[in-house]
């Protein structure tokens, strides 16, 4: 078994793991943008109807429109099960993290209840959107240890699958789920059928914070129920900053989803594993080299490979995070100028950290000639009442020379269990194809 980090450790790293959030964050300053979410309330009409706002959703429908990645948190103090490790509370470091978040989600700490001023939150950001758009919301499984039993000391936040659910089935117009089970627990099959039963839209994993290696045997059976329903497995890969867990770096390394692609999953590489370096395990020397580097060496090898019938390619990425300030221009430039890349992209916001102001740069966008500086403005202004429009605008806004995302990777459609396992909340939307 590998020997996991102590308690000792994870308190004594906590100070470096912050730093490490909050060097990201002091790579977004440029001068125009705010260090704390002003929180403006809702989107003004002026801004609603701008011209780049209109221009944004021209050619889209709305019903396709689907945001893929975003996030459900919670303190627990509505009964819903939700957690945060007691270290961000009394560590320095960690509670700034918390309080980042909370403010990126326009949450006081001191509110009556911070679970649902979350999702009163996020369901005001998405009143501004046209009916028929929808996101994707996650779960988040705890970590667990080599022996299958929960590690609560390595869990930095835990949403269960119920409350994930529950929410979802309240806005049903708005909202899917996205179970998020542990491959090594006694009951991950049990639990994962379940899932697919209710309707969960997809499986998420992050596998440095929970602890997950893709090569595992117990992931095999996992990978079976997947490969068999059609449900896509969302998996992290590349350096993860904000929800620190487990620290097990070397199981987000990009070319391990060569496990589950091989084995008929369809796979959804969260943030096109755009940040941080993993090792080369195809070389003897196993140097270091950029995960998205890694990451587009997986891609090359399943443009040469059949697509499931009928269903488009098994290997697909979300470009949540992508344009962060901490990623290479080189990185921002590939996923918007390379065209034959598109069609493996899924829009996501990794919502709450939109709403991070320093964690984006529209001025270093626009240096990598990504981004014309008469969209500033509007863009800022925009985030300061909803960073989940700001988001969607931003990248629709982006061009390198005459290339731009087409429309197709907004238009994603929910991928979920076969037809026959759907539930009636995800019975109406329509697949990818």
């Amino acid at each position: 078994m590998r020997p996991g980090p102590s308690r000792r450790h994870f308190l004594c790293c906590g100070a470096a793991l912050g730093a490490g959030l909050f060097s990201s964050l002091l790579a977004g300053c440029d001068g125009d943008t705010p260090l704390t979410n002003p929180c403006a309330g809702t989107l003004p009409r002026e801004l609603a109807q701008h011209d780049r706002v209109l221009a944004a959703f021209a050619g889209i429908a709305a019903h396709r429109l689907v945001d893929t990645h975003a996030h459900l948190l919670g303190t627990g103090d509505s009964g819903s099960g939700c957690s945060v490790h007691p270290n961000m509370g009394y560590n320095p470091f960690e509670m700034l993290r918390k309080r980042a978040i909370l403010n990126a989600a326009c949450v006081s700490g001191d509110a009556p209840s911070v679970d649902r001023a979350y999702v009163e939150r996020l369901s005001q950001l998405m009143a501004d959107f046209p009916a028929g758009a929808r996101w994707w919301l996650f779960a988040f499984e705890h970590a667990h240890a080599d022996d299958g039993r929960v590690e609560p000391d390595w869990t930095t936040i835990h949403v269960p699958d119920a409350y994930t659910r529950e929410v979802c089935a309240a806005q049903p117009q708005r909202l899917n789920w996205v179970a998020s089970i542990h491959p090594y627990a006694t009951d991950a099959l049990s639990r994962l059928d379940a899932a697919i039963a209710a309707g969960a839209t997809g499986l998420k994993w992050l596998p440095s914070a929970m602890n997950i290696d893709l090569r595992d045997k117990r992931c095999k059976p996992v990978y079976e129920r997947l490969a068999a329903s059609g449900m896509p497995l969302i998996v992290h890969c590349g350096e993860e900053k904000a929800v620190p867990g487990a620290r097990m770096h070397e199981l987000v390394n990009p070319l391990l989803v060569r496990v589950p692609l091989a084995a008929g999953v369809r796979t959804i590489v969260a943030h096109c594993a755009s940040l941080g370096h993993a090792a080369d395990t195809d070389k003897p020397s196993r140097r270091d080299t950029a995960a998205f580097d890694l990451f587009m060496r997986v891609v090359g090898e399943a443009d040469g490979q059949a697509v499931d019938a009928g269903r488009g390619p098994r290997l697909l990425a979300d470009i949540s995070a992508v344009f962060q300030a901490n990623r290479e221009p080189k990185v921002w430039q590939a996923v918007v100028g390379d065209a034959t890349l598109h069609g493996r992209l899924l829009h996501g916001s990794d919502y709450p950290l939109p709403g991070l102001m320093p964690l984006f740069s529209l001025r270093k966008l626009q240096g990598a000639g990504l981004l014309d500086p008469a969209a500033i403005p509007t863009l800022n202004a925009i985030r300061r009442h909803n960073p989940l429009m700001f988001d969607f605008v931003l990248k629709r806004n982006l061009r390198l020379g005459s290339q731009s995302l087409p429309t197709s990777v907004f238009e994603a459609q929910a991928l979920g269990p076969a037809r026959s396992a759907r539930s009636s909340q995800t019975a109406s939307v329509t697949r990818l194809t």
